[in-house]
């Protein structure tokens, strides 16, 4: 058996020049949990190119759809985003990845905490009624450079608040909070100082984070992981894992080239 299954691409979508979706089939017997990751990819030559892409669908849903980042001379991105309808990709067929709510010690507020594309398995996350039912409030905050880079998460808790499922589970407890670093917005900053000065929960009209009552999942670059790791550790919070429940959790596993 390979150890792939090949997949049909069914739409793409260009949000910039530099970040874009697609949609592609989904086999009956790819199984992930909301929030995990695959290796997808091209066969190139005869041999598998892959990276490793959060789901950025819900489990539940007939198709998959990724959100990915466009580098000109990215051995895989710099062919992926030339993709088109009816062209093929590969995708693993394990899937796997530290965000999921099993990884977390039970609380009352999750924090998603993204930049970039790394709002791809929170995006999944947001259509899975269990974090929902396990959770008070959910806190989605996406970090982009600039305006026009927060336009995927946008249309997707748009098109939520619409969805008859979902539409009144996000009324009574997703907050989204897109911010960027390089250009005028309503919401200005880094999540890490958004987070240390407490204007994030000032400007969400929550109380500030509480180790009794804050979970928190991460996802985005290196640099932001690393500082909010550093935040977090020092007010004692612990890193949550397969084998021990903590009180945050990251994705290590980011596409950046």
């Amino acid at each position: 058996m390979s150890a792939f299954y090949r997949e049909k691409v069914l739409a793409v979508r260009h949000w910039t020049d530099t970040l874009f979706s697609f949609r592609a089939t989904r086999d009956s017997g790819f199984r992930f949990q909301n929030g995990q990751f695959a290796m997808i990819g091209l066969e190139v030559e005869g041999r598998p190119l892959l990276r490793a892409y959060s789901m950025a669908s819900a489990n539940h849903e007939e198709e998959l759809e990724f959100f990915s980042i466009k580098v000109a001379d990215g051995p895989l991105t710099s062919k992926l985003q030339k993709i088109r309808e009816g062209d093929e990709i590969l995708v693993g067929r394990k899937a796997t990845g530290t965000l999921i709510t099993d990884n977390l010690i039970p609380g009352k507020r999750l924090l998603l905490l993204s930049t970039g594309t790394g709002l791809a398995p929170f995006a999944s996350l947001i259509k899975d009624p269990d974090v929902y039912e396990r959770f008070e409030t959910i806190v989605l905050v996406h970090g982009c450079r600039q305006v026009s880079e927060l336009a995927y998460g946008e249309e997707l808790v748009a098109k939520l608040r619409e969805d008859e499922l979902f539409g009144p589970l996000l009324s009574e407890k997703l907050l989204y909070y897109p911010t960027v670093t390089r250009e005028p917005f309503r919401n200005r900053g880094r999540i890490t100082d958004l987070i240390s000065s407490e204007q994030l929960f000032n400007d969400i009209h929550q109380p500030p984070l509480n180790i009794e009552t804050d979970r928190i999942m991460m996802c985005g670059s290196p640099g932001m992981l690393e500082e909010l790791k550093q935040m977090f550790e020092s007010g004692g919070f612990l890193e949550g894992s397969h084998n021990t429940p903590g009180h945050f959790v990251i994705e290590k596993a980011f596409v950046e080239r």
